[in-house]
């Protein structure tokens, strides 16, 4: 979401981001680093939110018995959640007001039985920050909302969820870079948390998301770097920066955060440079810049402006090889906003991966 406010006694870094946020996107671009062209293969039925900034986040279900039939979720952050197909058709829409940004994990205890929790953070309060958490049937693909858990005051924004020996957890990012880590318990008949650990950032962030092999929470500051933590409840707080939002690799505002796991230790951070509507690839295992790609026009529109962002690796199906990269996309005149559906194999094979 790109929003530009008055800012007293910033740093350098931050006056440098806004200054380059008021640039048309054209010279945003130039200034850039060059960036390769893919084109998205799918994409889904337009947000019921028409002329307004509505879709911002999507979260994918792997399908591992048919990896066709996997499932994704949308936000409209103005009226509730989409589940889509792999067609991108709207299978179920669940009105849940609200919600921001949504993220899932399968192999949840959920009133005592397995299943897929949905969570989601919830914005209907602005002075109270809340997660609204569902489960998935993955047979009817309907959501069901199981209740809310009350996540401290301010409001929400960004979330994204990770698991450690302590448990699931949800990392809720408030507007003003405060992030709260939230130990769920879904095992009885109505869902609880407890805050765990507060970090800080000092501006604006939302974009988030975990590693679970390596226990690494990541983080965007719109304005100012992709960040990581330490993702475990017993870990340090102090964040680690990875790249600065310098206009050129990475162009604020940093948005969408996504996780590209190869092996034990390696893969890629992929973040959304909404601000010349690119997305970078930084190496895990040392945090190094890889490249950048932009979706542009073919079969299917292009994507710009995007918020949230998701990755699947592996088989999806015959259409997406490789894995499955989505994407929000903020401009899709003259229908509302929709989500974009991108092939893993051309994201790889346009950046010689």
């Amino acid at each position: 979401m790109k929003i530009i406010a008055p800012l007293l006694f910033a740093s350098p870094l931050v006056l440098a981001a806004c200054a380059t946020q008021e640039l048309p996107i054209e010279a945003r671009i130039a200034h850039a680093t060059p960036a390769v062209m893919v084109t998205a293969r799918g994409e889904t039925a337009p947000v019921g939110t028409a002329n307004a900034d509505a879709a911002d986040d999507p979260a994918i279900w792997r399908n591992p018995a048919d990896p066709a039939k996997s499932l994704v979720l949308g936000t409209d952050k103005k009226a509730g959640l989409h589940v889509y197909d792999l067609a991108g058709k709207s299978l179920h829409f669940l009105d849940a007001a609200r919600i921001n940004n949504i993220d899932l994990r399968d192999d949840v205890v959920i009133n005592g039985q397995r299943g897929v929790l949905a969570v989601a953070s919830d914005r209907t309060d602005p002075a109270n920050a809340k997660l609204a958490l569902f489960r998935l049937d993955t047979d009817s693909a309907q959501l069901s909302l199981l209740g809310h858990v009350a996540a401290g005051p301010n409001e929400a924004y960004g979330l994204c969820l990770g698991r450690d020996a302590a448990g699931l957890s949800a990392f809720l990012v408030l507007k003003d870079g405060t992030v709260r880590q939230i130990l769920l318990d879904t095992s009885g008949a109505t869902p609880s948390g407890r805050i765990v650990r507060t970090m800080k950032l000092s501006s604006q962030a939302e974009g988030c998301a975990v590693d679970d092999r390596t226990h690494t929470l990541y983080v965007a500051e719109e304005n100012v770097a992709l960040w990581r933590f330490d993702a475990r409840a017993s870990g340090s707080t102090a964040p680690t920066k990875i790249a600065a939002a310098d206009g050129k690799n990475l162009v604020a505002d940093a948005e969408g955060v996504a996780v590209a796991p190869i092996g034990d230790r390696d893969g890629y951070i992929i973040v959304s440079s909404q601000g010349d509507n690119a997305y970078t690839l930084y190496r895990i295992r040392d945090d190094s810049y890889v490249g950048r790609f932009r979706v542009g026009p073919g079969s299917i529109g292009g994507t710009e402006e995007t918020d949230g962002i998701e990755m699947a690796l592996g088989d999806m199906g015959p259409k997406y090889p490789g894995g499955l990269f989505v994407v929000q996309d903020g401009e899709n005149a003259p229908h509302a906003q929709n989500f974009k559906f991108v092939a893993w194999d051309d994201v790889k094979n346009a950046l010689g991966l």
